[in-house]
């Protein structure tokens, strides 16, 4: 028999056993989903951790000198505006609050906000999908332009959404909502309300320092990189522009958080899992089929091809498990859209890795299966 009816014959084999290959397939297609879907849900949580970064553009970042981390800023004193306005290779620098206050709504609860001082003048730093209202009316007395969670949790009279032309309480002092944004969600979850700097400083207690951060714009010429260090040499603090601030964010939370071991620990799980029952089933399998093999082995088979042949049988279940399982997960994804939890972000970067560690899975049970096939008799067609 040729190479080709041969390996026809091995997918008879496999499709033919209904039970064995539903119980392979389904090993597969629980270890392909696992990984995947923990993968994209943990660069999600992921994600939501830099999202400050991306709420609020800025290309430099000028920090207290230990903050490590977007999300908990340290104040710095106002003078710092200037002196970082005063760096050679600085084009602009501007001062933005960014603090956690307390809202009261009408019903009398409290919803913790993060309040977003931008400067006035200019009003770097601010959304850019706005939905409706004009962002420049956030300049007028006690006025906010609040993101799509302001809405769902400050809601009016516990009922309605809260919309433009509401009003609600930050620290006992009016707030007037005159425009609506979309924002990526915050790490806490925490709805986002934007106002001027000076407003900002109205609505926040009173302490010593109340700048948390300076925006700044490199100079006509100048590098991002080169402009944050030049700030740094010149004011002992510390500037990061958006890439170095993502990724010393990320590092933070990878060193100081339990996130990545808890991921990690399932993805880990699902593939020693898979490895298991796909290797223990496929094992049994060929053992129930020793005599078929024994059989083409005295009709003249070799190792070299019952291997391939097995090997085909293994890596067939693998492509099928892979892609119900990967497609299984794209769905979770899709069906998580609508409510943003739990967070879901597929990199590329996921399904290739997985489609490695599943072909690593089909070649580990296959190799269970060859060994056995090359020890087998082809004498053992002919006992009872």
């Amino acid at each position: 028999m040729s190479g080709a009816h041969m390996f026809h014959l091995s997918l008879k084999m496999l499709f033919g056993d209904r039970a064995k290959f539903i119980m392979l397939l389904m090993g597969v297609v629980f270890a392909s989903f696992l990984m995947t879907q923990q993968s994209s849900v943990f660069w999600g949580l992921m994600s939501w951790t830099t999202s400050h970064l991306r709420n609020i553009h800025a290309k430099i970042w000028v920090v207290e000198h230990k903050v490590e981390q977007a999300n908990e800023l340290k104040p710095l004193r106002d003078t710092d505006v200037s002196r970082v306005r005063s760096v050679e290779g600085v084009a602009w620098a501007v001062p933005m609050y960014a603090g956690i206050l307390q809202a009261r709504l009408s019903d009398g609860n409290f919803k913790p906000v993060m309040c977003i001082g931008l400067d006035s003048a200019t009003l770097v730093g601010a959304p850019s999908a706005i939905r409706e209202g004009l962002l420049e009316d956030i300049r007028l007395p006690n006025c906010v332009m609040i993101d799509q969670e302001a809405e769902k949790k400050l809601k009016v009279d516990g009922k309605k959404p809260l919309g433009v032309g509401d009003v609600f309480e930050i620290n006992d002092r009016e707030a007037r909502v005159v425009g609506l944004c979309t924002t990526q969600k915050h790490f806490f979850g925490y709805p986002y309300i934007f106002t001027t700097y000076d407003q900002a400083l109205q609505f926040a207690p009173k302490q010593r320092k109340m700048l948390s951060c300076v925006l700044a714009e490199p100079a006509l010429g100048w590098t991002a990189e080169e402009s944050a260090r030049a700030i740094e040499a010149a004011t002992g603090l510390k500037a990061y522009t958006e890439p170095e601030f993502e990724k010393s964010t990320l590092i933070w939370y990878f060193k100081n958080t339990g996130i990545p071991f808890s991921f990690g620990t399932v993805v880990i799980l699902g593939f020693l899992v898979g490895t298991a029952v796909v290797g223990q089933t496929f094992y049994t399998f060929v053992l129930e089929n020793l005599k078929h093999l024994g059989a083409l082995k005295a009709m003249g088979a070799s190792d070299w091809l019952l291997t391939r042949m097995i090997l085909l049988q293994a890596l067939t279940v693998g492509l099928l498990g892979y892609g119900i399982g990967v497609g299984l997960a794209a769905v979770f994804g899709l069906g998580t859209l609508k409510k943003g939890e739990p967070p879901f972000n597929m990199r590329w970067e996921f399904p290739v890795g997985v489609a490695v560690l599943v072909t690593l899975i089909c070649l580990l049970a296959g190799l269970l299966g060859v060994l056995k096939v090359r020890r087998v008799e082809p004498a053992i067609v002919f006992r009872g």
